[in-house]
């Protein structure tokens, strides 16, 4: 890790270049010729660049909801590890370790100002992937589909991975696999509960939302609803 007064970048020790603050300044990458476009859903979207260490995404933390138009992306200052970037490089590191499908960390960065910091973080893109909502979009999202989505659920949850924001922009689904992305809040619990059906709620407000099976409630339950809750059950088991 790489610290200063004013902030702080963590980064994979295996990395044959350490970074800096440039490569998380998705200008600098533009100017090189290496900003490799751009992906929205999050609340601040993600660059995708070529950084010295591969191709990486790039997201810059913002807030959501109603502090969104006040704070911006900035959030109070609790210490290094509570910053929103530490916590998620730290928390992608040990689903690595464990060997869940989720994006590599590569580096992890804050800026303080007093009160307040801003957050950055760098995670290895999965590449040839789609996410389930462009697949919701291209109506391609069947009860095959569906059921491959539940039993990728149930890996995390089987491991007690809280993730917080659970939608179709975070379900990558790629020739050799799926994958979860933007663990931002998440976490780790020790036991199965109340959060892994709050999970499956706001995946399925967010199939609804994008106008799966033309947002009838009771065609996507008959059509895929129950094929994923059966696999999430069945991968659960």
């Amino acid at each position: 890790m790489n610290a200063g007064a004013e902030g702080a970048i963590l980064f994979d020790a295996g990395l044959a270049v350490q970074p800096d603050d440039r490569w998380f300044d998705p200008q600098h990458w533009r100017a090189q010729d290496k900003l490799h476009g751009q992906a929205r859903g999050g609340r601040g979207g993600v660059a995708f660049v070529e950084t010295p260490a591969g191709v990486c995404a790039l997201r810059h933390y913002h807030r959501g909801g109603m502090a969104a138009p006040i704070l911006g992306d900035r959030y109070l200052w609790i210490g290094s590890e509570r910053t929103r970037g530490f916590a998620e490089f730290r928390l992608l590191a040990e689903l690595q370790r464990r060997g869940l499908p989720a994006p590599a960390p590569i580096a992890a960065r804050y800026q303080r100002q007093t009160l307040h910091y801003q957050a950055d973080l760098l995670t290895r893109r999965i590449e040839h992937t789609r996410t389930l909502a462009e697949c919701i979009v291209a109506a391609e999202l069947d009860s095959a589909l569906a059921a491959r989505v539940g039993a990728l659920i149930a890996r995390f949850h089987v491991q007690g991975v809280d993730h917080a924001d659970l939608n179709a922009h975070n379900v990558l689904i790629g020739p050799n696999g799926l994958w979860l992305v933007d663990f931002d809040r998440g976490r780790i619990r020790l036991s199965q509960g109340g959060w892994c059906q709050a999970n499956l709620r706001r995946l399925r407000r967010s199939l609804l939302k994008l106008g799966a099976c033309d947002r009838d409630e009771e065609k996507l339950d008959r059509a895929i609803w129950t094929p994923l809750v059966r696999a999430y059950r069945g991968a659960l088991s």
